[in-house]
């Protein structure tokens, strides 16, 4: 769990998804919010997908 935690590119998806949901709160919700919702959670996806791929990789070669 600490690798997720840890991890660079985890806490900058995680403080850019923070980001766009607070200025969604304070603008309108138009079609451009829900795109960076999107995009900011796919963000995540790769970058859990990434740490996950990682630790596989420093597993096998263990």
């Amino acid at each position: 769990m600490r690798k997720y935690l840890l991890n660079g590119s985890i806490i900058s998806a995680v403080v850019s998804s923070i980001s766009t949901i607070r200025t969604g709160q304070a603008g309108p919700k138009d079609w451009r919010f829900y795109l960076s919702v999107v995009a900011s959670l796919l963000t995540l996806a790769v970058a859990v997908g990434t740490v996950r791929a990682e630790s596989f990789e420093q597993a096998s070669e263990d």
